[in-house]
């Protein structure tokens, strides 16, 4: 065989670390048991491994246990390719069966069970009898072993099962073959006055008084480019420095060359995937997921997707009447030292319902919803924040005029049902929609 072919075998086997776990297994048996039987199994007392019969009666609960924990695994694992089947793509089945750490704990759950029988085999006696003592030290190590891979191992399919833990798995790999084939040293992009991401991740958490600190020590102001849930690719544009307002031209110079790029990258946290700690759009993004696949062949639950909008009405409501974050943060001395872009009111209205319309303008129980929604919203908001849900509205009617050539068909899709609109207010949403009452 040639060392392309075996370098090929040994990376795409499922069964050679499994197996290689129990060749190992079965030899520290037999070695640990070796020397049980030379001292006579006097080298470790039985005070610290039990008589001989809770001996067995420990290491046939743990041989039991070990079964149902390679069923687990092996189950997993064929759940995680039926749904990656299923739902994504066949092509990503090889890389799922070729995962490690499902690999290792088959491999040490199958090499405990061994060891744990071979051993069984050696006690002898009941209340008095001998006890490779030995043997068993190994197996309650075995045993500890296998309780904290269960506990990884879990942690690990249930980050793996996630559309981002398929979508990692694939980009990771491919990102490593670059590495290897070009070198890690990323496109580096933004100009003098940027600094740039070391690494691709969703920024989940920033860390902004100590970003301001950094700014007033280096008399600058920084610029955090992606708003908060967003993507950053390597070498692409982290922040941007700029010099502060009072700075004259003989000292502004170049304010990011006062900085080094360390003291604020490890200030903001990148991930695979968003979380809601400091992403509320994050919490909007799911709900409309929810929604628009609810609607969609084969699904086509509109009641679903009501119960989305229901949530997504409230969160709006909830920030409606409220400032939205102005994104600038000041020093002690009221200077302002972090500028971040953040989501406005009509950036809120369209990702709550702009996906929704579209795709749900032939559902009238969607379309009446959506009214419903827009009409309450419109008597919380303040007048600067009318035009989104006016716009909302005028698409709305539009969209279903589209759908129905009837016009009474129309007028029913677009006038709600007042049941469930929070307010109890007696909501007529036809005529502001140019449309005669229902």
């Amino acid at each position: 065989m040639s060392i392309l072919r075996l370098q090929r075998f040994v990376r795409s086997s499922m069964w050679l670390l499994p197996v290689g776990c129990l060749i190992v297994g079965v030899l520290l048996a037999v070695a640990t048991l070796a020397v049980d039987r030379a001292t006579g199994y006097g080298l470790v007392p039985q005070s610290v491994t039990g008589t001989p019969a809770d001996a067995q009666t420990i290491l046939s609960s743990f041989a039991t246990a070990l079964v149902s924990l390679t069923s687990l695994v092996l189950t997993v694992t064929l759940v995680a390719v039926q749904l990656a089947m299923g739902q994504f793509s066949p092509r990503i089945v090889g890389a799922l069966l070729a995962d490690r750490w499902s690999q290792l704990a088959v491999g040490l759950f199958g090499a405990s069970f061994l060891v744990v029988v071979l051993t069984l085999r050696e006690i002898r006696g009941s209340t008095s009898g001998t006890v490779p003592g030995l043997a068993m030290l190994l197996c309650y190590s075995l045993m500890l072993a296998s309780l904290v891979v269960l506990v990884l191992f879990v942690h690990h399919a249930g980050q793996g099962l996630r559309a981002a833990g398929l979508i990692d798995l694939v980009g990771d790999r491919s990102h490593e073959f670059i590495v290897r084939e070009h070198g890690d040293q990323p496109v580096l992009t933004g100009g003098p006055d940027a600094i740039v991401a070391e690494e691709p991740g969703n920024v989940i958490r920033v860390d902004r008084p100590a970003l301001v600190a950094v700014a007033r020590e280096a008399d600058c102001v920084l610029e955090l480019v992606p708003v908060v849930g967003d993507f950053v690719v390597g070498g692409a544009p982290l922040f941007r420095v700029h010099p502060t307002t009072r700075s004259t031209a003989s000292t502004a110079g170049n304010p990011a060359g006062r900085i080094r790029a360390s003291d604020l990258t490890r200030h903001v946290l990148l991930a695979s995937e968003r979380v809601h700690t400091e992403d509320l759009a994050y919490g909007f993004r799911k709900l409309v997921d929810v929604a628009v696949r609810s609607i969609a062949q084969p699904f086509n639950d509109p009641t679903t997707t009501v119960q989305a909008l229901h949530r997504l009405h409230d969160l709006l409501r909830q920030i409606a009447p409220r400032p939205l974050l102005s994104g600038e943060h000041r020093d002690g001395d009221g200077v302002v030292r972090l500028v971040e872009r953040t989501v406005s009111w009509d950036g809120y209205v369209r990702l709550a319902f702009d996906e929704i319309r579209l795709a749900g303008a032939s559902e009238p129980q969607v379309t009446r919803k959506l009214c419903a929604a827009l009409a309450d919203l419109k008597s919380v908001a303040p007048p600067d924040r009318q035009g989104p849900l006016d716009r909302q509205l005028r698409l709305l009617s539009s969209a279903v005029r589209r759908c129905y050539e009837d016009e009474e068909d129309v007028v029913a899709a677009l006038t709600p049902d007042t049941e469930g609109i929070g307010s109890g207010a007696d909501v007529t949403v036809a005529p502001a929609l140019g449309l005669p009452p229902g």
